[in-house]
């Protein structure tokens, strides 16, 4: 079979997965968000272990035993509206990403989520075929020993099926829209494992300034 169309399949396969991961994540959320967090790590652990499209080098699954992930911590879970941003804010409206493969992807500033005792972050819509919301994080513990990887973690990436509410958003009204952003779920995009893959990182609006002790972090290895 022609290798680039079985790459292909196997990515479109990856992707289904992680959908219907989440579906599940969801669900389970609802009623106990400690379970669902466990299911998401045993289910990408499984993900990176097993599947083909698996971001880890070859050379790093025989020794694989999981993916780095603290604990549940319901403090870094929120539920916030999605503000617009004044017409004076200096931050860029737009960044455009080259991926190499599928050409440059755009991405509109769509407003700022404010995070108590943590700061704000820029959320970003795809402009482009599909859509979605798009919202990394970078903090203080990037690109340290046992920290988070260097270029950032991705809390909500819609296009990929990561997020924590059916669409991205869970209620619109009063001219405000409210998204969830639980940092016990941020994970590293995949170019942090094989640099092969082209992952947009977080931009200087969705860089926060204290430590984020929860989700997925990067020692430097995944042993």
């Amino acid at each position: 079979m022609n290798a680039r169309a079985t790459t292909a399949l196997e990515t479109a396969d990856w992707r289904r997965r992680v959908f219907s991961i989440y579906e599940e994540v969801r669900r389970l959320r609802s009623v106990d968000a400690a379970e669902a967090h466990e299911f998401w790590r045993e289910t990408r652990d499984d993900l990176f272990r097993l599947h083909p499209a698996s971001p880890l080098l070859a050379e790093d699954l025989p020794d694989f035993s999981g993916l780095p992930i603290a604990p549940y911590d319901p403090a870094w879970s929120f539920e916030v509206e999605i503000e617009e941003v004044a017409d004076d804010d200096p931050r860029p409206r737009r960044f455009d990403f080259e991926t190499g493969t599928d050409g440059v992807v755009p991405f509109e500033l769509l407003g700022i989520a404010r995070l108590e005792g943590v700061g704000t972050l820029d959320v970003w819509r795809l402009a482009s075929y599909g859509g979605g919301l798009f919202v990394p994080v970078k903090d203080a513990r990037a690109g340290t020993p046992g920290g988070t990887y260097g270029g950032g973690r991705y809390l909500v990436d819609t296009i990929k099926g990561a997020s924590l509410d059916a669409n991205g958003v869970l209620g619109m009204g009063e001219g405000s829209a409210t998204l969830v952003l639980d940092f016990n779920f941020a994970y590293n995009p995949s170019c942090a494992y094989d640099p092969a893959w082209a992952c947009p990182l977080a931009q200087p609006g969705n860089r926060v300034a204290g430590e984020i002790p929860v989700g997925e972090s990067y020692p430097g290895s995944v042993h």
